[in-house]
């Protein structure tokens, strides 16, 4: 951890910045939980498996070694995960995944360049505009949530994602487990 924040502890954590800061991040827990385990055209795992490449291009090491967890918890082999941030298009992932990856990809990288052939794509590999739209929506909360861990000096995440303990693997599969989390570290009365 970067000491950017000399109130937060050495060791501190995303909760440590939702209890510093609980009057600016309830709604942002409550939108994250709908973008990641709402009603999605991507299922669960397609979302965090964005999540968890975005965070890796923004080399946001809490972010994206969280999100292996929360990936490695609806059934993402956490191989493929690395793999595919070494090199996307030999990554064994179902390549209808692969347009949306490389939009977020992109979004994230460089978003001004955006083209129409960007969103065809998604749409050759059988997406819906909805598909696509929720793609953004993850991607968005991630280069904002990367942004704010890097912003606060959250630069590292502890828990090795192989060896997540499955009573933790079941509390990331709740429908609510984002605000669950908010909850927790005091984002609501």
């Amino acid at each position: 951890m970067k000491r950017l924040f000399p109130s937060l502890p050495p060791d501190a954590t995303l909760g440590h910045v939702y209890r510093a800061f609980p009057e600016k991040l309830g709604p942002l827990a409550e939108y994250q939980n709908r973008v990641m385990r709402g009603d999605s055209a991507l299922s669960v795992a397609q979302r965090e498996l964005i999540a968890t490449y975005v965070s890796g291009l923004n080399a946001c090491a809490f972010c994206y070694g969280a999100h292996k967890v929360h990936a490695k918890a609806f059934g993402v082999d956490i191989g493929i995960v690395d793999a595919m941030m070494t090199d996307l298009e030999t990554a064994d992932i179902d390549d209808r995944m692969k347009p949306l990856l490389h939009y977020a990809g992109k979004l994230t990288t460089s978003p001004s360049r955006m083209t129409e052939a960007d969103a065809q794509a998604a749409y050759d590999a059988g997406w819906s505009e909805a598909a696509l739209f929720d793609a953004i929506q993850v991607a968005g909360v991630f280069n904002l949530m990367n942004r704010m861990l890097e912003g606060t000096g959250i630069t590292e995440y502890y828990l090795d994602p192989e060896t997540a303990a499955e009573d933790m693997l079941d509390g990331l599969r709740s429908k609510t487990c984002y605000a669950d989390f908010g909850r927790a570290n005091g984002l609501f009365d």
